[in-house]
């Protein structure tokens, strides 16, 4: 390359579409259409793979390895031949100013949405890379960028690209940077999203069945009443199938009546017993709100095997696992919180340490009725029985707050989260790209 490139160690997109494009002549052939990266696996920074170039009113190939220079103002060639057959993109090629500029992507960081207003090209040892994004929007006057308004930049790797090309998406497989969101945040983003970024994010997170049904038991309930109704009848009901039992009779109970029968019977038995059962009971009580999976010992179980009996319900949430219900042929004789169980001998007996007369509601409990008792006594659970003290499922914390929320303050933007910025990477000097 020529001593002009090797001191110009960054371009900007914004500076370089449009450029002219030099033959090794010094002709000019043509002017920059796009550029090409291709999105690697692991944590290396996209290589620039070619140039899309305009000449006489069709779009050309240009690959990076015939360019001798990348400037702000020019791109030179190597060659004064150029392919002259139309550009056709291939598998997993991505363009910088159709599928990035312009449009938007996830923060990571921030779990949000952001749009990209420039991208920067670094040269590296092995070639030149995508390494950074400009999301901040241009400063205008009278409807014109304004000189000197800078840049604010940050790491290419800081973000989720939602490019929209089914070609690109099947190489790039799941993120592991969309994974390493909680589902609540990509639930969020699923809101706000647009139909097709909604269509990416979903079709990233569909290649992952875990994860879809905890984005969906997060989800505003008329966002996945407009989910499932884009499913077929089997695909929801494999969906449901996965959910939390409560979250899975919610969003039966919000399909069209003509179809909830059907989805129903393509469920798993299991599951759709529960969701049958869920469904008889009124949604704002006890019995509409509880979990049908919980943590149950005898009371003449020891400690240890009661802490056996949370450490390997890996498929129940989380909170209905705070406590272990003790059963004495089927009936409610006590419960034990974990933290009770780890500050208890081991092989003491489970009904020595229990708390006997546990607070309990009937399934026809009212919403009000169970949220002052949790206060009242500093509960986090409450067992759900029956007339016979059989236990039926468990309140938790979590569902009495959801659905005491008012309506309005859910749409209120939340509180800024702040931003971790990762260090810089070794990949922009050569060594990782």
């Amino acid at each position: 390359m020529s001593e002009s490139t090797v001191q110009r160690t960054t371009v900007h997109l914004s500076q370089l579409l449009k450029s002219p494009v030099v033959a090794s002549s010094g002709e000019a052939i043509g002017r920059v259409d796009d550029l090409i990266v291709r999105l690697p696996g692991g944590d290396a920074y996209p290589p620039v793979t070619g140039v899309v170039v305009g000449m006489g009113g069709r779009a050309v190939f240009v690959s990076a390895d015939r360019v001798d220079e990348f400037g702000a103002d020019r791109i030179v060639l190597s060659h004064s031949k150029v392919d002259l057959r139309g550009f056709e993109r291939r598998q997993g090629e991505v363009l910088l100013r159709q599928d990035i500029l312009g449009h938007r992507l996830i923060d990571v960081a921030a779990a949000e949405l952001v749009r990209a207003y420039d991208v920067e090209l670094d040269d590296t040892e092995s070639g030149w890379v995508l390494a950074r994004l400009d999301t901040r929007r241009p400063a205008r006057l009278f409807g014109l960028i304004k000189a000197g308004s800078g840049h604010a930049a940050r790491d290419w790797k800081a973000f989720e690209p939602l490019i929209g090309h089914s070609g690109s998406l099947t190489t790039r497989g799941v993120s592991v940077r969309l994974r390493g969101l909680k589902p609540a945040e990509i639930a969020d983003l699923l809101e706000e999203a647009n139909k097709n970024e909604r269509g990416e994010i979903l079709g990233q997170v569909h290649d992952d069945p875990e994860l879809e049904a905890d984005v969906f038991e997060e989800l505003d309930p008329e966002e996945a009443s407009r989910l499932f109704n884009d499913m077929s009848d089997a695909e929801a009901a494999a969906l449901l199938g996965r959910m939390r039992a409560d979250d899975a009779a919610d969003a039966v109970a919000d399909l069209r009546q003509s179809r909830r029968r059907r989805v129903l019977d393509l469920m798993p038995a299991g599951q759709r017993t529960k969701v049958i059962t869920l469904l008889g009971f009124n949604p704002d009580s006890a019995g509409g709100l509880m979990n049908v999976d919980f943590a149950t010992c005898g009371p003449d179980a020891t400690v240890a095997q009661a802490l056996s009996v949370v450490s390997t319900s890996r498929g129940l949430q989380p909170e209905a696992l705070l406590k272990v219900h003790v059963l004495d042929e089927n009936r409610l004789v006590g419960v034990i919180s974990v933290i009770a169980l780890l500050q208890a001998e081991s092989d003491a007996r489970v009904g020595d340490v229990m708390d006997d007369d546990p607070v309990r509601v009937t399934p026809d409990a009212d919403l009000p009725d169970v949220a002052l008792l949790m206060a009242d006594y500093n509960l986090y659970t409450i067992p759900v029985v029956d007339d016979t003290d059989r236990v039926l499922g468990v309140v938790t914390v979590d569902d009495i707050l959801e659905a005491t929320i008012p309506e309005d303050w859910r749409r209120r933007e939340p509180a800024p989260r702040p931003i971790r910025e990762e260090p810089a990477s070794a990949a922009l000097d050569g060594t990782g790209s």
